[in-house]
């Protein structure tokens, strides 16, 4: 079975917002504006991108 993958973008800058906030950004591999990466759907990354929604877009695993 393979694992199902995950397509985030970076759409608002972290700059100014909770150090965690940030930390999960960059926890993510996301560096800047217009940044994507697909990642693993699993539960860390699923926590990540709720902590930081309102930055980013989110493509595919749902």
């Amino acid at each position: 079975m393979a694992a199902k993958n995950v397509t985030i973008k970076l759409v608002k800058s972290p700059a100014g917002r909770l150090k965690k906030q940030k930390a999960c950004v960059a926890g993510l591999g996301l560096r800047r504006i217009g940044d994507e990466v697909v990642l693993e759907d699993t539960e860390s990354v699923r926590g990540m991108i709720n902590k930081i929604d309102h930055l980013i877009q989110v493509d595919g695993g749902h």
